[in-house]
């Protein structure tokens, strides 16, 4: 049955690529953004900063997906800049959980985008499920503060369900493009020892997951959103491969990383083994189940 979609953060990489699909499916979508825009989807506009949110987006919506928040990637982990991604993310849920608990709506269902950062870095043996406990890293208290935030809305008795996402492959922006950009003129190489292990999966299976949890009543709680992993030598190298380019630099020291990222370079220099067990035992059949069809579907 076609639904009425409200989505946050829909001008990002996921967010536009998952409008396309909701609306070639037959869903309704509107967007809830920080000003209004022309085109084919009506935007609500909201502030989450200022607190302020137009109460007519929730009218005749059944399901909303929330998907804002500061990249993560965008500028160095300065002091501000690390309180801007919290806040980010615990300010529009935040406003999303009032204007939910204090207007009229028939929404049903709410599902949040989250992080595989929640599990923390450092571990390269242990393989993350679900129902495992948050690191002690920022992104992991990050992730933990925002879920619990989300949280709150299942008190309002919505169905809730989050989404911890990977390293996602897209051809038109994230990772895959910066990782790409240098083997592309031939200087490209593994960042730090090459072993840190990626967790990713396709722009369009993370957005056909999102599909199948708004549309699936039986889904509920947190889900990781991957397909696989590797190391960042076998991504690096499974690059060339595609891009028939040769990789003739050692590896970046982790050191030179770090003066020129700061804490950031944790992202790159660290990494984890996520399962996807769960959202496959609920059904869900990859698109891209390989790193070779990821690859070459988006590189070529």
């Amino acid at each position: 049955m076609a639904k009425k979609i409200l989505i946050t953060g829909a001008s990002g990489l996921i967010g536009s690529r998952l409008t396309e699909l909701l609306i070639a499916k037959g869903h309704a979508v509107t967007h809830l953004g920080r000003s209004k825009k022309s085109g084919q989807v009506s935007t609500f506009v909201w502030n989450p900063v200022a607190g302020i949110i137009d109460n007519n987006a929730f009218e005749q919506i059944d399901t909303l997906v929330h998907l804002a928040g500061s990249n993560i990637a965008g500028k160095r982990w300065t002091a501000s800049r690390k309180k801007e991604i919290l806040q980010s993310r615990i300010q529009s849920t935040e406003l999303l959980y009032r204007g939910l608990s204090n207007n009229t709506h028939r929404i049903q269902t709410f599902v949040s985008a989250s992080a595989i950062g929640y599990y923390g870095f450092g571990d390269e043996t242990k393989v993350f499920h679900e129902w495992d406990n948050p690191g002690t890293d920022f992104l992991a208290q990050v992730t933990q503060k925002w879920e619990e935030e989300v949280d709150k809305i299942a008190s309002l008795g919505l169905r809730v369900t989050k989404l911890r996402i990977g390293i996602v492959l897209s051809e038109k922006g994230g990772a895959l493009k910066e990782m790409a950009r240098p083997i592309k003129f031939g200087v490209g190489s593994p960042l730090g020892s090459g072993k840190q292990f990626l967790s990713w999966i396709h722009i369009d299976d993370l957005c056909r997951m999102f599909v199948k949890v708004v549309e699936d009543e039986n889904t509920k709680g947190n889900y990781n959103a991957t397909t696989d992993w590797c190391t960042n030598e076998e991504m690096t190298g499974a690059m060339a491969k595609v891009l028939d380019k040769p990789l003739w630099l050692p590896p970046v020291p982790a050191f030179v990383l770090k003066v020129m990222l700061g804490e950031m370079a944790d992202i790159v220099l660290q990494g984890s083994k996520v399962s996807p067990e769960k959202i496959k035992q609920a059904g869900y059949r990859y698109e891209f189940a390989t790193l070779a069809d990821a690859l070459n579907n988006l590189l070529k």
